[in-house]
């Protein structure tokens, strides 16, 4: 049986396969090898057992199940799952009553065909980039065990590289989706704010939150793609676009333009992390560089909004409860409590004017490279690492890169492209906003020469 979510469906669909026997097979990856990994809060079997069940019978019945027939999948235990508790990593929400119905972003996998397994590891409140999580443990960077699978979704990126599933959900504010994907080696896409419903998924940053996905392969980040974007009228945020017909991943990148980040994007992160772009853009021809104007201050400015933001929905519990935090998150959320309110609207004027200045610039290219972090994993309980001769805090610095493309709401995807010592490094493929059909054509393309690929874990379990 094929391991991506595409071919899987396709094998559901002619009868080749049962959804039973798929969904009991990644029950039992699971059990086998996430003692070790810790990508999972929540197995829940029966439920994935039932809905395989349903599956079948479609397919018994000469009924298409839809394009994701069978394929499980896992999501980041802030997504609304119906009859669950949502605890978003967090000790606090565990005492909430269950969700009654499935997030959105949820349901429509499920409605595809799709079969739910479980519930993901992450950062509390998805306000970290390591998924070192105090109550539930450190997720594990299936490459090395003793590095970080990086966050907040850091569950979700561990769980596809341990091939334990072929798709997950993820959140992305600062890079929440990219930043695991890089560190775990396969491929992420962060979609345009306001593109996927975010109803159903609890906040962490309501102008900055974006639903993402994790998967194998590029055609199966496009097929779920397909299935989670359009228009959600019960999402305040949502983006009132028609919905796309599904890219044509063969279509090549004859006529694109594509452009290498330079200036902050060319410096602040290790020879590797750095040469990773230039190698791609060298194999692809590319020479064009292009500065992304205030990236630092854009960077400076979103922690500005998260912080704050963050602090505002968990006031109540950092007043009632703050011993049940994580110490780094309530630390945090208590400096976005107490920063003054013009920081906050100063953030968001420049965050008004530097989205317009991205705007501009994409339209003189469609896609930018970018270093998707710094440097590969670090090790888990790393606390300091050394960039260019300067002492840097590693757990926020790994957004150094992802966090002022999240700032311009744009879409972006993290490939796979090399690996250093064993451990991967991705590069982000930045584009335009609303843009996605051209990043995936691109990735594609990418994946096609071999430029991007899935790394392989050294997985004992398989």
């Amino acid at each position: 049986m094929t391991d991506d979510a595409v071919g899987i469906a396709g094998q559901v669909r002619a009868g080749a396969i049962s959804a039973v026997a798929v969904a009991e097979r990644a029950l039992g990856a699971i059990a086998a090898g996430d003692d070790v990994v810790n990508s999972f809060t929540g197995v829940l079997a029966g439920r994935a057992l039932a809905d395989a069940r349903r599956v079948d019978e479609l397919v018994a019945a000469g009924i298409d199940p839809g394009p994701l027939a069978g394929v499980p999948f896992a999501v980041k235990n802030l997504f609304d799952v119906a009859g669950e508790v949502t605890v978003a990593g967090s000790k606090i929400s565990a005492d909430d009553p269950p969700a009654s119905a499935d997030a959105e972003a949820v349901r429509r996998l499920s409605q595809a065909g799709a079969v739910l397994v479980g519930l993901l590891n992450m950062d509390e409140y998805a306000y970290g980039f390591t998924t070192e999580n105090a109550h539930y443990g450190a997720c594990h960077n299936p490459f090395d065990l003793t590095r970080v699978a990086g966050g907040s979704s850091g569950g979700s990126g561990a769980a596809v590289a341990a091939g334990f599933v072929p798709l997950t959900l993820g959140s992305d504010t600062n890079g929440s989706v990219r930043v695991p994907a890089a560190v775990c080696g396969v491929f992420g896409l962060k979609p345009t704010y306001g593109r996927v419903s975010c109803r159903g998924m609890l906040p962490f940053c309501d102008t900055l939150d974006v639903v993402g996905a994790l998967a194998p392969s590029v055609r199966d980040l496009a097929v779920s793609f397909a299935v989670l974007h359009g228009y959600d009228p019960d999402d305040p945020v949502s983006a009132d676009r028609p919905r796309e017909e599904a890219v044509d991943l063969g279509a090549g990148i004859d006529g694109l333009r594509l452009a290498v980040a330079d200036g902050y994007f060319a410096r602040g992160g290790s020879p590797e992390a750095l040469a990773a772009v230039s190698d791609l853009a060298d194999a692809l021809g590319v020479s064009e560089r292009i500065t992304i104007p205030h990236a630092r201050e854009a960077r400076a400015a979103a922690m500005v909004i998260t912080a704050t933001e963050g602090a505002q929905l968990h006031l109540a519990s950092l007043r009632s409860r703050p011993a049940d935090f994580d110490p780094m998150t309530r630390d945090r959320f208590l400096a976005g409590a107490l920063a003054p309110a013009r920081a906050y609207l100063q953030a968001q004027e420049f965050r008004v004017a530097f989205r317009e200045r991205m705007r501009a610039l994409l339209q003189t290219v469609d896609v930018i490279l970018a270093p998707a972090t710094p440097f590969p994993a670090p090790v888990v309980g790393q606390r300091e690492a050394i960039v260019d001769g300067a002492r840097v805090l590693t757990q926020p610095y790994l957004g150094v890169y992802t966090q002022p493309i999240s700032f311009a709401g744009l879409p972006v995807l993290s490939i796979p492209v090399t690996t250093v010592g064993g451990l991967p490094l991705g590069v982000q493929l930045i584009g335009g906003h609303f843009a996605e059909r051209t990043l995936l054509r691109v990735a594609a393309e990418l994946e096609e020469r071999g430029l991007a690929r899935m790394a392989s874990a050294v997985t004992p379990w398989r």
